[in-house]
């Protein structure tokens, strides 16, 4: 079993809300190192983990009958993807870097709303 399958074993364990924190706390982490010059790799680790996480939570949000905020998380997917695939010229372009640390902040405050938490909850 590879440590992937026992990440995800581990994760799907807990329950839905407790899943969107940890997809709060990457884009925490995701949106304050967008700023910083040295930790591209860093932020294309979270960024991944992030689409992993969604694909993660999304069916049982569906299954909860939760499908219209489940949508938005795909909605969320499609903008990471593209940053991955425009990585390139985001990282190379000061104005697009803080485009798209503004849009993590908007994502990270829509998935604390989604999941319901305090973000001082989120932190730990």
């Amino acid at each position: 079993m590879t440590d992937f399958t026992l990440k995800q074993q581990s994760f799907v364990q807990n329950d839905i809300p407790t899943r969107l924190g940890h997809l709060a706390a990457n884009l925490s982490q995701i949106k304050t190192l967008w700023l910083e010059e040295s930790h591209q790799d860093s932020i294309i680790h979270l960024v991944k983990e992030s689409r992993y996480f969604i694909e993660w939570i999304v069916p049982d949000m569906v299954e909860a009958d939760d499908i219209d905020r489940a949508a938005e998380l795909v909605d969320l997917v499609r903008v990471l993807t593209r940053w991955l695939f425009k990585w390139d010229t985001i990282w190379s372009d000061a104005t697009e870097k803080l485009s798209a640390a503004e849009q993590t902040e908007n994502w990270l405050k829509r998935v604390v709303e989604i999941s319901g938490r305090e973000p001082e909850s989120l932190s730990a």
